[in-house]
């Protein structure tokens, strides 16, 4: 069983037949930067000519954006498969038929590991370090198929670039490749390292939730839906046996688990069993879907108009809190693609500061945190193109916001047990509520 991640997040757990096919799963991967340049490129078996990327470039040409580039492109003699991530491609090249999801994840496992050895995936940051891409890359992929994946495990095969490290590797001309096989390919529980040691015993875990939604005219939800994920760090001594219940667990839909997770016992008890990887790693995505569960934290009233054969138009808006359970909602920000006929806007703020670019069309609204006793607004004069004919259809408003302490789909944690040690950790549960695609149409 396998649980896969398609390019815009959304996961498929699916079982797959492990055929001798996947001896050659995936030849060569090619990075390739926002403005088609191909700036780094790995060959497994034989090297495959980079022309084969023209295919992909003709479909990103048809694409009416970056995320609607298709993952899967065949070729004559190739498949091309591919993710976007962090405003990079990642291409994949496969001579045989595989099951594509299984490619995939593989590729969002690659820019998982980057993000946590740099710090970012980002072009700069894999130039950067080039010598420890390449030495990740031939230790994730072994003759075509996926080997070491998991973070702690690589980090005892090939150390973390730090500047020192750098600056004596220059010097020796050592590399970061380690002397010792990981204890993790000893054991049968391959993402977790045997002999782990801790002074302090901690287990913390971060529930967050981000809400996409569009809201009409009249306010009322056209969609609504949660995207959450549990993030857990565990610095637990020894091989610890944990299991995390929740108060309300039938709330998750389309969930997707770390392999550690026992399955079985999900399906059974909705409980969460698992001996944990030592470190960062993300325990489970999930969905909620149903409207009726997704509360919308705030509403905004708008009015917003243009004159026809006049050279001016006006902007009124106004944010308050909605469903917020109690909770502060805070960081809010609103971003107004204007028409273009828009020259100037003169607009006075209750709270916060705007910002209009005149070039982009672009109107940013920084409120900062809502106070239920005055609600912040931003009103006044839209300056028009004159002669131009009015808009045909009014600006959407996009809305940023953070709620601390609260999971907005009602999810709570009730109790983290352990098992198979002796001693009492440290536990703590954090909650964040963030705003997705948030769209209010005016």
């Amino acid at each position: 069983m396998l649980c896969v991640r398609t390019g815009g997040g959304s996961r498929l757990r699916l079982s797959l037949p492990f055929s001798n096919g996947f001896e050659k799963m995936i030849h060569s991967l090619f990075l390739i930067n926002c403005s088609g340049d191909i700036f780094l490129e790995k060959h497994w078996k034989s090297v495959v000519s980079q022309s084969v990327c023209d295919y992909f470039f003709e479909a990103q040409e048809k694409a009416a954006d970056v995320e609607n580039v298709p993952p899967v492109i065949s070729t004559p003699h190739h498949y091309l498969i591919s993710i976007y991530r962090d405003k990079l491609f990642f291409v994949s090249v496969i001579q045989t038929e595989v099951p594509p999801l299984f490619v995939i994840e593989f590729l969002h496992r690659v820019a998982d590991t980057f993000q946590d050895y740099f710090g970012e995936c980002s072009e700069a940051a894999i130039k950067d370090n080039v010598v420890i891409v390449y030495e990740l890359l031939e230790e994730m992929l072994d003759n075509g198929f996926p080997l070491a994946t998991e973070s702690n495990i690589l980090k005892e095969l090939i150390k973390p670039p730090t500047i020192l490290r750098s600056v004596v590797n220059s010097i020796t001309g050592s590399s970061n490749v380690g002397d010792t096989l990981p204890t993790g390919q000893l054991s049968n529980i391959p993402w977790r390292r045997a002999g782990v040691k801790y002074t302090n015993n901690e287990a913390y875990f971060d529930v967050v939730e981000e809400i996409d939604a569009i809201i009409d005219k009249s306010g009322s939800t056209v969609f609504a839906e949660i995207q959450g994920v549990i993030d857990a760090c565990i610095k637990l001594s020894g091989m610890p046996d944990l299991s995390l219940s929740f108060m309300n667990p039938r709330l998750l839909d389309d969930v997707s688990f770390h392999p550690c997770i026992r399955f079985k016992r999900w399906e059974s008890e909705r409980v969460l069993s698992f001996i944990p990887p030592d470190g960062n790693f993300r325990l489970i995505s999930y969905r909620v879907s149903s409207q009726n569960l997704v509360a919308i934290p705030v509403y905004v009233k708008h009015s917003i108009s243009f004159k026809e054969n006049s050279s001016c138009g006006r902007f009124d808006i106004t944010i308050g809190p909605k469903q917020n359970m109690g909770k502060t909602i805070e960081g809010i920000t609103v971003t107004v693609h204007m028409p273009k006929v828009v020259l100037n806007m003169n607009l006075t703020p209750t709270q916060g500061s705007y910002t209009f670019d005149p070039v982009t069309k672009v109107l940013t609204w920084d409120v900062g945190k809502i106070t239920p006793q005055k609600l912040p607004s931003l009103k006044g004069l839209v300056n028009l193109q004159s002669g131009a004919p009015k808009p045909e259809e009014n600006p959407s408003l996009n809305i940023q916001f953070k709620i601390q302490q609260l999971a907005i789909s009602g999810l709570k944690v009730n109790r983290l047990d352990m098992y198979g040690e002796k001693y009492k950790p440290f536990k703590g549960v954090k909650y964040v509520t963030k705003a997705g695609k948030f769209q209010v149409r005016t």
